[in-house]
């Protein structure tokens, strides 16, 4: 059974003075960076990096050709990691990302990125309804606060509300030191 790490769009525009800033981008990146190093490491043919880019310029965020919509520097892909370019929420809709983990025989998937409750829900989902077998890193994830109505929904609230409802049915939901420790256990 081969694993894959999908990172979805840890880009410059959640980042602060981006377009889009996230609560707490810089945690969820770093542990996405160890992740990634991990990876990097031990199973290096099979990274995949997700760029979302703004079909629609309305969105007022993942802009063509600007330097919010480039992947952060703290996970910036190496040559010959895959650069999957998306335009929906989620990362397999009119991508070749399903193809190209099936090609490579993956049939687990580690998921890490931004936002929660958006792109990293759908990708997820739809993970799982392709048949892969699904772990998300919570803490490698991030999102923000939300509104509807005159009811503001923290980060953290909107955060585990969308990991609790993922959480057994649709992915083992873990954190970046738990899917480091167990790495080590099943290497040694």
């Amino acid at each position: 059974m081969s694993t894959a790490l999908i990172i979805v769009d840890i880009q410059n525009d959640y980042f602060p003075n981006g377009k889009m800033e996230l609560s707490n981008p810089e945690k969820a990146a770093a542990n996405a960076a160890k992740v990634l190093e991990w990876f990097r490491q031990n199973n290096k043919d099979h990274i995949f990096h997700v760029q979302h880019i703004a079909i629609n310029p309305e969105l007022g965020f993942f802009l063509p050709d600007t330097e919010g919509v480039q992947l952060h520097e703290s996970v910036l892909p190496l040559e010959h990691e895959s650069l999957i370019r998306k335009h929906f929420p989620n990362s397999f809709l009119k991508t070749e990302l399903e193809s190209k983990l099936k090609e490579k025989g993956v049939t687990k998937v580690v998921v890490v990125g931004m936002m929660t409750h958006m792109c990293i829900d759908a990708t997820v989902r739809a993970a799982v309804d392709l048949g892969f077998e699904t772990t998300l890193i919570e803490d490698a994830c991030a999102t923000r606060d939300l509104s509807y109505q005159d009811k503001v929904v923290p980060a953290e609230q909107v955060h585990y509300a969308f990991v609790s409802a993922l959480n057994g049915i649709y992915a083992n939901i873990i954190t970046t030191d738990e899917f480091l420790q167990q790495k080590v256990k099943t290497t040694s």
